[in-house]
Order: C-alpha cells, then structure tokens, then sequence
C-alpha cells in the first residue's frame, strides 16, 4: 500500500489531470449528445461545439488551476494565466473543430456503416486524445511551468 501511494504522490500530477481531463471529456461528451438532441448533428458539430468547447475551457481551467498544477497565481499573474490558458485552449479548440468538421461534414456522409450519431462520437474521441495531449503540454510548458 505503501508503494502505491508513493507512486501515486509521485505522479500526481498526470494521474489528476488525466482524471479532470476525462471528467471535461465526459463533459465534453455529454454537451455534444445533447446539442445533437436539441439541434441535430450539423447543429452540434458547428454551432453546438463552439459552446462546448467554450463550457469545457471554463471547467477545464478551474479544475487544472486548482487541482492539477495547484498554481497560486493572484491578480495581475491570475489574469496572465487565464489568458493563456484560453489563448491555448482556443487553439486545441480549433483544431477540435477542423477535425469535427472534416470527420462529421466532409467524410461522414460516405461512412454508410454505422449510424452517423455513433460516427460522431468516433471522431469526437478522436479529436480529444489528440487534444488532451496537446493541452497537457500547452498547460505544463507554457501556462502552469513552475518557475
């Protein structure tokens, strides 16, 4: 047991943000179906994907702030940090949307072997493992680097 805490304290910081970061997926997850049930699918992978993604940077940053990089940034060096962190986020953010885009608009009509709702949440998943990795580098090289 012992063990399992030192390897858990040691790499604390992957483990937690592997968590939040699967909590904001599921989040991210659960606004996409829900956008594609109130909107349709053209509906959640445009419009609807802009407001995910920018719930998802307001989850994201609260929870990496406080839990993950534990940063003690205040005031002027806070407001530093968010902008970066948002400036970052925007950019994965567009890269979620060109991959949704390309995935779900451009190649989804000629996927004919599943439902177009399950090829969504295909390339969504997609989308994200390629996101998470950037933002984890974006976040621990550039927003949260300890000093």
């Amino acid at each position: 047991m012992q063990k399992l805490k030192q390897l858990f304290l040691k790499y604390y910081e992957q483990i937690s943000y592997l968590f939040f970061g699967g909590l904001a997926t599921l989040l991210n997850f659960v606004l996409l179906n829900i956008f594609q049930a109130l909107g349709g699918l053209a509906f959640a992978a445009g419009v609807g994907n802009v407001l995910n993604n920018a719930l998802c940077i307001l989850f994201a940053y609260w929870t990496n702030r406080t839990f993950v990089f534990k940063s003690r940034a205040h005031g002027r060096a806070a407001w530093g940090e968010f902008g970066k962190f948002v400036s970052c986020r925007i950019l994965t953010a567009v890269v979620d949307q060109l991959i949704m885009f390309g995935g779900v608009t451009l190649l989804g009509p000629s996927i004919g072997f599943m439902s177009a709702a399950l090829w969504a949440n295909l390339v969504k998943l997609f989308s994200q493992i390629v996101v998470i990795v950037s933002n984890y580098v974006f976040s621990k090289v550039l927003i949260f680097a300890k000093k």
